[in-house]
Formats: C-alpha cells, sequence, structure tokens
C-alpha cells in the first residue's frame, strides 16, 4: 500500500515556513490539507462558517488557528487573509441538485465570497491564492477525456458559479497581478466526508448503505462515467499549484485521468465493504443538472505542475475507513 505521507513530504519541497490560509478548513478538503500543511512545518489559519463543515475535522496543533466567519463578509475576508502568504481556497457550497433549487445563495457564496477572497488578498499582498474549481464547467461537452481548452454549456447554478470563478480569477491575475490557480477536481472522495444529507456525494454515501446492510440508490441507469480521485491527489495537487512557474492565471483538471461507470464503482464498493454480500442497488431517476459522463486529462497538469497522483480509485477505497 502506498505511503501517501513520505510520498507527499518528498514530493513537496516548501522552502521555509509559511503562514497559509485554508477556506473550508473544517470540510473535507480543507481538513486534509490543513493537516498536511502542518505536517509540514507549516502555520495554518483555517476559515469556516460551519455550515457544511464540521468542528470535530479541524486540526489540534498549536500552529492552526481557527476562524468562524463568513466569506459573504468581506471585512472577515480581509482580516482572516492578514499576514497570510498564500491561500488555499475551498470554502464553497457544492451540492448540484441543491443549486439548481436555490441558484441566489449559491452566486452569494460561490462567487461573490470567492471575489472577497481575491479582493481581501490583492489588499494583502497574498503570493498566490490556488482555489477549488470542478469538472462541472464541462457542462454538455461530450469530448473525452476533458482536457482544458474545451468547456460546454454549463447544466447546473453551481456549475456556473465555478467557471465564474476561473474568470474572476484570470481577470485578477491579469489586470491586478494577483497570482491565482485553478484546480477542476474531479469526483473526490475519502475521509471525512459526509454521507449524509439527500446530496451527499455517492462514495461516501454508498459506503455507508453497504456497511449498515441497506441497498444504495442509483440515479440513473447507471452507465454514467466519472473519474473518481482519492483526496490525497488533490492535497498533492494544492501544494503543486502553489510553487509551480508560471501557472498563474490558469486552471488545470486534477483527476486520476481515467473512468468507471457507477455500475461498476457500487461492485467494487461491495467487494471492500460487504464481500459477502450480493451487489444490489435501486434505480430513481436520473437528477436535473447531473452529467453523463466524466473523466480527465491529466496532461496538462502532468507538464505544468509535475502533477502524477498518488493513490488511485480501488487503493481510496480500502484507505478509507483507515484515515482519520
Amino acid at each position: 500500500m502506498t505511503n501517501y505521507p513520505e510520498i507527499l513530504a518528498g514530493r513537496i519541497k516548501i522552502q521555509g515556513r509559511h503562514k497559509w490560509l485554508v477556506t473550508g478548513a473544517a470540510g473535507f478538503i480543507g481538513s486534509h490539507l490543513s493537516e498536511a500543511l502542518l505536517s509540514l512545518g507549516q502555520s495554518v489559519t483555517g476559515l469556516d462558517d460551519l455550515s457544511t463543515g464540521h468542528r470535530e475535522n479541524l486540526p489540534a496543533s498549536p500552529d492552526f488557528a481557527f476562524v468562524e466567519g463568513s466569506l459573504t463578509d468581506i471585512n472577515t475576508c480581509r482580516e482572516t487573509v492578514r499576514g497570510c502568504d498564500y491561500v488555499l481556497h475551498h470554502a464553497a457550497l457544492a451540492s448540484v441538485p441543491e443549486s439548481m433549487k436555490e441558484p441566489v445563495k449559491y452566486h452569494d457564496v460561490n462567487v461573490s465570497g470567492f471575489v472577497n477572497i481575491l479582493q481581501a488578498s490583492r489588499e494583502n499582498g497574498i503570493k498566490r491564492v490556488v482555489y477549488a474549481s470542478s469538472s462541472a464547467v464541462y457542462g454538455d461537452n461530450e469530448t473525452m477525456p476533458k482536457t482544458e481548452k474545451d468547456t460546454g454549456r454549463e447544466l447546473s447554478p453551481y456549475a456556473l458559479t465555478k467557471y465564474m470563478n476561473e474568470e474572476y480569477a484570470e481577470f485578477f491575475s491579469r489586470v491586478y497581478g494577483l497570482e491565482c490557480v485553478g484546480l477542476r477536481y474531479f469526483n473526490v472522495f475519502g475521509a471525512r466526508q459526509d454521507p449524509s444529507g439527500a446530496y451527499a456525494a455517492v462514495i461516501p454515501k454508498w459506503i455507508s448503505a453497504v456497511k449498515s446492510g441497506k441497498i444504495p440508490v442509483i440515479f440513473g441507469d447507471g452507465t454514467q462515467t466519472r473519474d473518481f480521485c482519492p483526496v490525497q491527489n488533490i492535497v498533492a495537487a494544492n501544494m503543486l499549484a502553489a510553487f509551480s512557474d508560471d501557472v498563474s492565471g490558469r486552471v488545470f483538471n486534477i483527476g486520476c485521468g481515467e473512468r468507471i461507470s457507477l455500475n461498476e464503482l457500487l461492485r467494487k464498493i461491495y467487494a471492500v465493504f460487504a464481500p459477502e454480500r450480493e451487489v444490489k442497488a435501486v434505480h430513481e431517476n436520473a437528477r436535473e443538472g447531473d452529467i453523463l459522463h466524466s473523466s480527465a486529462s491529466i496532461e496538462l497538469a502532468r507538464k505544468a505542475l509535475k502533477y502524477e497522483p498518488v493513490i488511485y480509485l480501488e487503493e481510496g477505497l480500502r484507505l478509507y475507513d483507515n484515515q482519520a
């Protein structure tokens, strides 16, 4: 099994000690980023309004400071950014179905909140902002695998907010000189991903169901395909993006570069978590705003960021219960 901490430490060469702001620090990805930075000898401030994150996800360390507050308050953003060197922006609302119901709410947090972070970073001389975008920006583009230059029409307000983030980041980089790098994530999964709620991500929701003896729900016929990416790869990509040269104003796909159908994914989850049971699923209508197929070309990230996946789907599933 991959020794991920040693790989991360060997691959990420951070010169000296820096202060980092991680937005969404109490959430799934943000907590992993905070933990990794602390393990690399860095100082971290976490910002989260705890609307979807959890205090128990926050690291216990003298080098970690937590601020409870919202992106939508520009003064909170300014105060939290002050004194930091780098920003890893991962605070957002991230449900496609919920965004279809509440587009104004999603715009306020994901777009206006992001602009607040950019403006606060610009005012405080931040060296670089690395921010989470999404494969959702590819929308109705059916090209496989997805390459950064070929986006389509967005299929949900969530996807549209991520596209707008990319446009604002490019503008702040080009016009104001604030270095920004976007990472388009493809179906991230791992420990601390909340399995509860109607809009939970499919892997934690299915693992929870299978382990408890329930039958998982598949929206659609299950032939939809996705590029599932363990969160460890996301952490590595963020560190690489923070220190790579000549990448300001650009966006990169971050995934594993391979895709699997939801039906096959469910079989793998049963094989890991309930090998003695027959694979069963309940099929319901496909959800509005969901894309049918998604797979990342990671060639641009390989070239510009020196990114390589360190963990793939099956190992990520096996590690799921062994991560804090």
